[in-house]
């Protein structure tokens, strides 16, 4: 078990007054947020206010992590926990951004993790600085390996195979399925499941310019047009799916649409019948117990999952349950 830090050099007083100076880069080279813990309520627990970095691969103004903030926030404001939150979703930045966390001794690290073999030099570094680090969203097949206290999100490959089942079921022959970046394990292991689950019906992949929502659209028109034998497409992220609606009305597709991930559009989508569902899993849980699971492990030294990920999906968002889903939706936690 890492060594805790935290316990032994923390105060409530001496943290008041500290922030965490970590900056954070976009593709396209503007810094996110940083603003720490935000929004939450009741009381707050009467402990350490421990310094907790969240790192992750979000590409900038990317809605799906604006509710796993939501999330972290919420945790952090229950926690007394003042934490930074930056991203980066170049691969190598992102391990700048984990080696920037380790040099300003944070207390503990989350991080999502889609490319392992560029981040495993930091993270190794916060290994041997003795900072407990959880994974979260991304990262699946590899945080125990490099050390991590827990992990929590989807397995793709089971939330991959549960899509190509119900694809299977909903009569689905030949599934488009469209991925927004290269070398993210991530979504190649949906497409993988998706094509394990469908069971003798035809996946193809295609990989579109995911910071680029006309060419996204343009690029999925065009398919569709040449290839009329289509009859589902599968996108990998909320936003992606709301750009493909107008892709396979553009190319007079009979195509359907279904999803993984959600946002309040997206959700409204399914409502207005325009995205048959939607795999969620549930990103605000997954800030949430990041957040949450370091400061007990910095409290109590509790570790969560029993050496397991901890699954915060799939499940399904389709027209039996959207009433219940909307509300949340709208709110930005769903």
């Amino acid at each position: 078990m890492m060594k805790n830090r935290g316990r032994l050099r923390v105060t409530a007083a001496l943290f008041g007054a500290i922030v965490l100076g970590l900056a954070g880069c976009s593709s396209s080279g503007g810094a996110p947020e940083d603003d720490g813990a935000g929004e939450g309520g009741g009381a707050v627990a009467d402990t350490p206010a421990f310094k907790v970095a969240m790192i992750t691969h979000a590409p900038e103004g990317d809605t799906f992590f604006d509710i796993i903030r939501k999330g972290a926030d919420a945790a952090a404001a229950k926690d007394n926990i003042e934490y930074t939150y930056a991203a980066d979703n170049n691969a190598g930045n992102q391990a700048t951004l984990v080696q920037n966390a380790v040099d300003q001794e944070v207390d503990a690290i989350a991080v999502s993790m889609p490319n392992a073999d560029a981040l495993s030099g930091a993270l190794e570094n916060a290994r041997a600085a003795g900072i407990p680090v959880v994974g979260f969203n991304a990262g699946f097949d590899d945080w125990q390996e490099l050390g991590f206290i827990g992990y929590f999100g989807q397995n793709e490959d089971i939330a991959g195979n549960a899509a190509g089942a119900r694809l299977a079921q909903e009569g689905s022959k030949k599934v488009l399925c469209v991925l927004q970046e290269q070398g993210q394990v991530q979504l190649e292991a949906r497409c993988n499941g998706v094509k394990n689950g469908l069971a003798g019906g035809a996946v193809e992949n295609i990989y579109v310019t995911g910071t680029d929502m006309s060419s996204v659209q343009s690029t999925i028109t065009a398919k569709l047009q040449q290839d009329p034998s289509i009859d589902t497409v599968l996108t990998l992220g909320a936003p992606f799916a709301l750009g493909v609606v107008n892709s396979i009305e553009e190319a007079g597709s009979s195509a359907k649409l279904v999803t993984f991930d959600t946002n309040a559009d997206l959700v409204g989508a399914i409502r207005d019948k325009q995205v048959e569902w939607a795999i969620d899993q549930q990103p605000y849980l997954q800030g949430y117990e990041a957040i949450d699971a370091l400061w007990l492990y910095l409290n109590n030294g509790n570790t969560v999952g029993g050496g397991s990920a901890t699954l915060t999906g799939p499940a399904f968002v389709d027209s039996t349950n959207i009433e219940s889903v909307y509300e949340y939706a709208q709110a930005g936690t769903r």
